[in-house]
């Protein structure tokens, strides 16, 4: 079975996170969505509401695409996360020049810990290129339509969260 971690903090998951998803599941028999607890970062949203967030995207992309999908919160190193997993591959995504070099480093220091787990990159769609979620929690912050980023139920939440 080929398995893969499509890791992230996803605060809150994009439509970037789900054409990556979406893409992914289509190369793998199972997609582990790899909740990163990450708490330097300061989420808005707590890992129990990301983690519902990506179950109900996962859900709907799991049926399209034969694929199961799950959601994994972790805290540890990734390629660890990797282990816990089963996973032999890594999905990243990739959306400018920027996300390479951080990426590259990743990948160096992963193959240096286990050079068994390959890491995998999906350029991000046209239409998603400009997404992250930091973008998107601060258009939201400041009143702006984030429909164009965000899933519904997502943006529902993110109204929620910030009223």
């Amino acid at each position: 079975m080929r398995i893969a971690l499509y890791p992230g903090t996803f605060d809150p998951i994009t439509l970037g996170h789900v054409d990556i998803i979406r893409r992914a599941a289509i190369l793998v028999d199972r997609l582990v969505i790899g909740v990163a607890i990450n708490r330097d970062k300061g989420p808005l949203f707590s890992l129990e509401e990301r983690v519902a967030m990506i179950v109900a995207e996962a859900k709907a992309l799991s049926a399209e695409t034969g694929t199961e999908i799950v959601a994994h919160p972790f805290e540890n190193l990734l390629i660890d996360c990797a282990h816990d997993v089963g996973a032999q591959i890594i999905v990243r995504g990739l959306r400018a020049v920027t996300d390479f070099e951080y990426e590259f480093q990743m990948v160096g220091m992963n193959r240096a810990l286990d050079n068994s787990v390959e890491t995998v990159f999906l350029m991000a769609d046209a239409n998603h290129q400009a997404i992250a979620s930091k973008l998107v929690k601060e258009i939201a912050r400041l009143g702006g339509d984030v429909t164009k980023f965000v899933p519904p139920a997502v943006k529902q939440a993110l109204l929620a969260k910030l009223d």
